[in-house]
């Protein structure tokens, strides 16, 4: 059966590499449309008319929006390469802790980029990492021994994304002294073969960022 996958995305969104991860982790071929969110395309509008936002899949025709959403569905329609754990429980855990870095964690460390009292925000940014690394534990991911579901949500923060996101700021999170086991996890992260092939060019990201967030004149 002929299938047509596509995914509407931009290549700095961290939210847009999830997916990217999950489609290549699954060996889904797919046509990729890069969106210039200044001057949003008809057709992400069409596929999007709730939240009219990155990413969006496109399978046979049918929009899937949300990152998270549409990771679960990646899941569940290709079969190679499991993301979700079979256990309902350990399952249950995997939504838990994405949950927990979409609502919590994410929200906190674009705080920090704020001026008002950054010392505190980075403070309780690291207390949520921190909980984030206890669930790790002794594991090389949160998946076990393969990248899986929590992984993959976890991307900015295991990524580019917070590395440069915390030099360009000037702040200090994610660090072997505060959070040695994520730092070995981002590490491991980075080298997979094929996160190295999905994550954005380090320096457009990091010239973004300076853009973004870096001092201004």
């Amino acid at each position: 059966m002929g299938e047509e996958v596509k995914l509407f995305a931009t290549w700095a969104s961290a939210f847009s590499r999830r997916v990217e991860i999950a489609l290549k982790l699954k060996g889904v071929e797919y046509e990729y449309f890069e969106e210039d969110l200044q001057n949003k395309s008809d057709l992400l509008l069409k596929y999007n008319p709730v939240h009219k936002k990155i990413p969006v899949l496109v399978h046979n025709g049918k929009p899937i929006a949300e990152s998270v959403v549409i990771l679960e569905y990646i899941d569940e329609t290709w079969k190679g390469f499991p993301l979700l754990p079979k256990d309902p429980y350990q399952r249950a855990m995997a939504r838990f802790w994405a949950k927990f870095i979409e609502e919590k964690c994410m929200p906190a460390l674009f705080k920090c980029a704020g001026t008002e009292d950054r010392e505190k925000a980075v403070e309780e940014a690291c207390e949520l990492l921190k909980l984030l690394e206890n669930e790790l534990m002794d594991k090389k991911f949160f998946g076990g021994e393969n990248i899986g579901f929590v992984d993959i949500v976890a991307d900015f923060v295991g990524g580019y994304w917070l590395r440069y996101f915390q030099e360009t700021v000037g702040l200090k999170i994610l660090t072997r002294e505060k959070l040695p086991k994520l730092c070995e996890w981002s590490d491991e992260f980075v080298n997979h073969v094929v996160i190295k092939e999905t994550l954005p060019p380090r320096d457009k990201l990091i010239a973004l960022f300076h853009t973004r967030f870096g001092p201004k004149p």
